[in-house]
């Protein structure tokens, strides 16, 4: 199959990491090519990015369809034009947020949420309550940093995220940590290894589900929801 990975920013270096992420984990005959527009927000910290940058997710997925791919994956943890893209495409679109919370849903009753910048709180509820699944988060942990700042000092981002994991799990009852960023992609397995305990990159975990649900034939429910938009010009 055919995967298109949509990086909703313009951060070239954050399109490569995710990019390697998804191929690490892919099936051999699976093929990724991993896109980010032209125009737009360096990184999505918050509501006002997220919209700058949706439009250019809902032309990267139409010119997707005319290329002929067989799924797509929004790289932002916010699932920025998600719901619009499902409308336009018969073949399954995939949120990294949604795609990483229904993983972890099948291996913990309780997930915990670990990302940046703080600001990003409200907008990770709003998901969780759109996917009916705030009963199984045990909390969402953010650190006081922007997205673009995640290179700058991965030792000490890492030490960090490992502080606030620690803590979703022994004061949250987190029993699974998802990485709430596209931005930390790749970083899934050095996390878990430390913490014993599930460590979900919602990048790996769409890549899986598209995977799966390619292979069993199931494409987007035109009934009622996500019919095609009516042209009204």
């Amino acid at each position: 199959m055919r995967i298109k990975i949509i990086n909703p920013n313009t951060n070239l270096e954050m399109t490569n990491t995710i990019d390697a992420a998804a191929r690490k984990y892919k099936r051999h005959e699976t093929e990724i090519v991993t896109v980010s527009p032209e125009y737009g927000p360096p990184a999505i910290d918050n509501f006002y990015d997220e919209t700058m940058a949706s439009i250019n997710v809902v032309k990267e997925v139409e010119k997707g369809l005319k290329e002929g791919f067989d799924g797509f994956i929004i790289a932002c943890f916010n699932d920025p034009a998600l719901q619009a893209c499902r409308e336009l495409s018969p073949v399954p679109v995939i949120g990294i947020a949604e795609a990483a919370m229904l993983l972890a849903c099948t291996v913990a009753y309780k997930f915990s949420i670990v990302s940046m910048p703080k600001q990003g709180l409200a907008a990770i509820e709003e998901l969780l309550r759109r996917y009916g699944l705030s009963s199984r988060c045990a909390s969402i942990r953010l650190i006081d940093l922007p997205v673009l700042k995640i290179k700058d000092n991965m030792y000490n981002l890492k030490r960090k995220l490992i502080v606030e994991m620690r803590k979703a799990m022994i004061e949250d009852g987190a029993e699974a940590i998802i990485l709430g960023c596209a931005g930390l992609s790749g970083l899934d397995k050095e996390f878990e290894k430390k913490l014993g305990v599930p460590v979900i990159d919602g990048v790996v975990a769409a890549v899986k589900i598209l995977e799966g649900l390619y292979e069993y034939g199931i494409k987007t429910s035109k009934w009622l929801t996500y019919q095609y938009p009516e042209r009204k010009i």
